[in-house]
């Protein structure tokens, strides 16, 4: 289905194993290059602009190269009710405040991404309601020790043990909530293999 983009050089700039692999199951050929970017954004913008923010930051790294690359950039955030963003854990201690705090409630898992094809930035977002059972401490313990999710926005990978046995449900992309919306992904690119093939 995308062999109109064949011949383009597809970059991913992301180091997740996770966007990887979904990424990989799409069928594309691409290569991993990451780029250190500023995350740094203005603490009055809404969760939405904060995430569409960092994903674009993460694309303008690779303005100046690439010129006839595909790169694709991501960026995802967990959302409390109350609007609090919550990163990537420091440390356990933190981790299990984290998950404390999302057991037995509802939070919004949004990842923006961002397609940079011939010096043209293409960016959206998409979003996930997803509801916790409540969780007991010895299960929570149990999954940071086992799992070490201290590279996980909101301290949980959703395809691991904690989402076996804790998610009550999901309203929206699953693979959102992974890291990499990849049926809105597959859409933006299908149109890009269509303007392609028009240009030929």
């Amino acid at each position: 289905m995308m062999v109109n983009l064949i011949d383009k050089h597809i970059i991913l700039g992301s180091q997740s194993p996770r966007r990887s692999q979904l990424l990989s199951e799409l069928g594309l050929k691409f290569e991993v290059i990451v780029r250190e970017t500023d995350e740094v954004v203005d603490a009055l913008l809404k969760p939405i602009d904060v995430v569409r923010s960092i994903a674009e930051k993460k694309a303008a790294a690779f303005l100046n190269d690439f010129e006839h690359a595909l790169i694709i950039t991501a960026d995802t955030i967990v959302v409390t009710l109350g609007q609090d963003i919550l990163g990537k854990p420091k440390n356990k201690e933190e981790a299990f405040k984290v998950l404390k705090m999302l057991s037995g409630t509802v939070h919004e898992v949004i990842t923006a991404v961002c397609i940079l094809n011939n010096q043209t930035l293409t960016t959206f977002s998409e979003s996930t309601e997803v509801e916790f059972y409540p969780l007991s401490d010895e299960e929570i313990n149990f999954y940071i020790d086992e799992f070490q999710p201290m590279d996980k926005a909101g301290s949980y990978g959703i395809q691991e043990w904690i989402g076996r046995i804790g998610i009550k449900s999901i309203k929206g992309e699953y693979t959102n909530v992974v890291g990499l919306p990849t049926a809105r992904l597959y859409q933006e690119l299908k149109k890009i293999a269509a303007h392609k093939k028009g240009e030929l």
